[in-house]
């Protein structure tokens, strides 16, 4: 799945939507520490209050929220798995009936719990239903097209949250115009922060893809490895932020510690080129990096006497599966920190161009190139010419 593919689904989740229909909701109350299930509900989701139905929506948009390999990841099954989750989820989507729903998901939370122990009471919370994409937009002539004809999807969406005891408080009664303390015992389910959960088929374009699942890691670039593998039964995977290691690790093997800044930014440039054009084309997969399309980048922005034989030494030593390409977009910095003591400075990769390390005097300076005048606390600072 794509981001544009993630937030058309995501945007869904909406109180009276035509294009998501959940049917069934299915909720399981698990005991901290021992994993017992203490209470389990399933009821169609049109039946829960207006403001439930709101709280989980919201819920269920954040389990779909975040980058692509730093909190979602798209994986892949395996395959000769007994008694796979792939198979178990397959099922339920298909289950004729609710205890046969139950039943199946009911297994995952069972293989959850297998494999991990909470210090508070968790809720793992599933739901199934039908998301419809449109197939195209409506022709204004021939009034045909848009809503009249759409794309059907059974999905399965799961996730797991946290319970929080209730804050001792002092209350005021209306009714008996006092103050009381708060004696509220019931656990609060977290709704805002899921720990963790997945939506089942992976969707690219118009079409289910039932040999991919996409999980939410819950943190940024720290995925639960066991629950990858031993629960979901999925391969495993890189992180953007270990593609990013792996890359600059490489351009440090191959150009040295020290490097022009115009240098870093032509490279960060022309791999963005590549994104772009790459986003232009709904179509295309997102570029992924050998040894060899490291070598071209570096050639092209400006590293003189490129060796390839470095370059994929350098490729080797650092990737430990000679197969691995790196995700052009997972290595791209937002913005680039430059931190000293006297000042911290934040460019994008672009703008580094822009900046230039000098001795002056004796001195180490920090030369940065700007169009406008620096205003500070309300004055404009005065130009000096050195």
């Amino acid at each position: 799945m794509n981001k544009k593919d993630i937030a058309n689904i995501r945007k869904q989740f909406k109180l009276d939507n035509q294009f998501m229909k959940i049917r069934e909701i299915f909720t399981v109350y698990v005991k901290k520490e021992s994993g017992e299930i203490y209470h389990q509900v399933s009821q169609p989701f049109e039946l829960l209050e207006q403001e439930a139905q709101e709280l989980f929506l919201a819920n269920f948009k954040k389990v779909l929220t975040g980058y692509l390999d730093a909190k979602l990841f798209e994986l892949k099954f395996k395959h000769d798995v007994e008694d796979s989750t792939q198979m178990i989820l397959y099922e339920g989507l298909r289950a004729g009936s609710t205890e046969n729903w139950k039943e199946n998901m009911l297994k995952i939370v069972g293989k959850m719990f297998a494999h991990a122990a909470y210090d508070f009471d968790t809720v793992v919370t599933f739901i199934r239903g039908e998301y419809l994409k449109a197939a195209g937009k409506r022709d204004q002539e021939s009034e045909e097209g848009g809503n009249d004809k759409a794309y059907s999807s059974e999905f399965i969406l799961c996730s797991l949250n946290k319970t929080d005891q209730p804050k001792k408080a002092l209350l005021f009664d209306y009714i008996e115009k006092e103050f009381k303390s708060n004696n509220a015992v019931d656990p609060i389910i977290n709704l805002t922060t899921p720990l963790t959960g997945f939506l089942f088929p992976a969707f690219n374009e118009n079409s289910a893809d039932v040999n991919h699942i996409l999980y939410c890691g819950g943190k940024v670039n720290q995925p639960d490895d066991s629950f990858i593998e031993e629960v979901l039964n999925c391969e495993e995977i890189i992180t953007a932020m270990e593609d990013k290691d792996s890359f600059e690790q490489i351009l440090k093997i191959v150009m040295g510690d020290e490097v022009d800044s115009n240098v870093i930014s032509n490279v960060y440039e022309e791999i963005d080129k590549m994104v772009q054009e790459n986003e232009e084309d709904e179509e295309s997969e997102s570029p992924m990096l050998d040894y060899r399309d490291i070598e071209r980048i570096l050639e092209v922005s400006g590293v003189e006497n490129v060796d390839t034989a470095k370059v994929e030494h350098a490729f080797k030593s650092v990737v430990d599966d000679e197969k691995h390409e790196i995700k052009a977009s997972s290595i791209i910095p937002k913005t680039i920190k430059i931190n000293t003591k006297v000042a911290d400075v934040s460019v994008s990769p672009k703008d580094l161009k822009n900046v230039k390390y000098i001795t002056y005097n004796g001195k180490r300076c920090l030369l940065v190139e700007i169009d406008e005048d620096v205003v500070v606390e309300g004055f404009r600072l005065e130009t000096k010419t050195l």
